[in-house]
């Protein structure tokens, strides 16, 4: 079964997680460090392109930096 992919057209999630990231202090090379160790295979170049809205994101994912960044799908979905 294929991984469901949530488009970013309407909703910003990008955004959302660039800026929580920043508010916890973690770079971009740290987030893909802490994704990889909970066995998300993710780039850093793929988590950029997330940010900037130009790749979509997998709900695996998505479910793994909400965890990581200790936020909520509310904060990352708004």
């Amino acid at each position: 079964m294929a991984e469901q992919k949530i488009k970013q057209d309407e909703i910003r999630i990008g955004e959302n997680i660039r800026q929580a990231r920043r508010e916890k202090g973690i770079g971009q090379t740290e987030l893909v460090r802490l994704l990889q160790l909970r066995g998300i295979p993710i780039t850093r170049e793929s988590l950029v392109k997330i940010e900037r809205g130009i790749q979509h994101i997998q709900a695996v994912q998505l479910r793994a930096l909400r965890d990581a960044l200790d936020t909520s799908y509310d904060e990352l979905l708004k």
